[in-house]
């Protein structure tokens, strides 16, 4: 996160994982940065697996590094290509790949008064909340700019209950999930923004 940053242009920073709920986010930022005519900053943070610690110990580590980042930017990439597609529509875009947790990642980047930081907003229960920390409360807490808290989509919850019913092996009832699917807003039911 060393480069050199243009002194002028409008940011919105965005949290990537890869994950539903980042996705949407990912989606929002992108049409914030073309309404406000900012550049876009998707950042993926990435840890190595077992923490810092642990790649510290092992000397296999140092090895695999460079993999892993590979990896991250694969799949930082591969979310801007579902997002915003190959072009991206004249969006200026740049992509961020940032060793660390995604809460100090976030908020290191969007370090600006003028910048807008967008993060998913997943639902999550007490257990879940207990023993993860929250990068959405994190950068809320922290951050030197505005935060828009992106709430999922209103699928993901759907795809939540298909998932655990598939799982216990029950049988799925794919006319309820067509039905639930017609009531959701065209703009809500995934981001392919400018496809």
């Amino acid at each position: 996160m060393s480069e050199s940053r243009p002194s002028s242009a409008a940011r919105v920073v965005v949290g990537v994982s890869g994950s539903l709920g980042s996705l949407t986010a990912l989606g929002r930022a992108a049409d914030e940065a073309r309404r406000r005519g900012a550049e876009l900053w998707p950042v993926l943070a990435w840890e190595p697996p077992g923490g810092e610690l642990a790649a510290r110990r092992s000397t296999a580590a140092a090895v695999l590094v460079e993999d892993w980042e590979r990896l991250a930017r694969e799949r930082l990439l591969g979310a801007l290509r579902e997002v915003i597609g190959d072009d991206g529509h004249g969006l200026r875009t740049r992509a961020l790949i940032a060793r660390g947790t995604p809460g100090p990642a976030l908020v290191g980047t969007a370090d600006r008064e003028d910048d807008l930081l967008v993060i998913g907003a997943g639902r999550r229960g007490l257990l879940h909340r207990a023993l993860w920390p929250s990068t959405s409360r994190y950068c809320l807490a922290r951050a030197a700019c505005p935060v828009l808290a992106v709430p999922p989509s209103p699928l993901q919850a759907a795809l939540a209950v298909a998932h655990r019913r598939n799982a216990w092996r029950l049988r799925l009832d794919t006319g309820h999930l067509a039905r639930e699917f017609a009531t959701v807003p065209p703009d809500c039911r995934g981001r392919t923004s400018g496809r």
